[in-house]
């Protein structure tokens, strides 16, 4: 598994195929395994003649890991991002995030659009303004000392997923509190990338992916059916609306 150095952080990532750069940032207490390699993105993407970049957020999966919130924040994961994609030399790639990879990408689009081609914001609608609840819940289920000891709903959904993907419990509780900064409207309409927003409909995590689509000048919607924030992630109408979107 190669990992590239940037700055003080290891980032571990896989890099297959051949043609146009895509890089795929996962989402919180995820890896690039469980968001994109299992759920046969890696391999859409390359059968469809892609280049494809997956790679370990910090404090996820084989990157390196930090127990202090200060490691943590929206610019610095960007800047993982950004330093990977200049350390592999990739030509104006296309990026695409779920979640808090989404939110990831957002942050590039604002601050290095110019570096990229598409983009595709997944799994995140209007909650990048208006914020998405309370998730201090989410760090403390991440903190108890098992998933019988949580009762909170969405602070169980986590620490299931976290024990599921075999995470560092306190770098997550670290980071998931951290990356909550929000956007204005105003941000998002200075974006000048084509941009997919996907969002699955029976997501009540994301918030209105109209709201977003709507105020990027190239922004459109694709409506995951049925599916809720954890299922949509390899559903193939979300993978054919997105190879659609990159070769339009």
């Amino acid at each position: 598994m190669p990992v590239a150095r940037i700055d003080d952080v290891e980032i571990a990532y896989v890099d297959e195929g051949a043609g146009h750069p895509v890089v795929l940032i996962h989402g919180f207490a995820s890896s690039k395994e469980a968001n994109w390699i299992n759920t046969g993105w890696v391999k859409w993407l390359v059968d469809a003649g892609y280049r494809v970049i997956a790679f370990d957020n910090r404090g996820h999966g084989e990157s390196s890991k930090f127990h202090d919130s200060a490691h943590y924040s929206l610019a610095l994961m960007a800047k993982d991002a950004i330093g990977l994609i200049r350390h592999l030399d990739l030509k104006q790639p296309h990026v695409m995030g779920y979640s808090m990879g989404a939110r990831i990408s957002a942050w590039l689009l604002m601050h290095h659009g110019a570096d990229l081609s598409k983009a595709v914001l997944a799994g995140n609608g209007a909650s990048m303004i208006e914020g998405s609840g309370d998730w201090t819940p989410v760090r403390e289920a991440l903190l108890a000392p098992s998933l019988a000891d949580v009762s909170d709903l969405r602070g169980r959904a986590f620490r299931k997923f976290a024990d599921q993907t075999k995470s560092d419990l306190v770098a997550l509780a670290e980071c998931v509190t951290a990356v909550r900064q929000v956007f204005s409207a105003a941000d998002f309409q200075k974006i000048t990338n084509p941009v997919l927003v996907a969002i699955g409909t029976e997501d009540d995590i994301a918030g209105d992916g109209q709201v977003i689509a709507d105020l990027i000048p190239q922004g459109e919607l694709l409506e995951i059916p049925g599916r809720d924030h954890m299922r949509a992630v390899g559903d193939p109408v979300y993978k054919q609306g997105v190879a659609d979107f990159l070769e339009g």
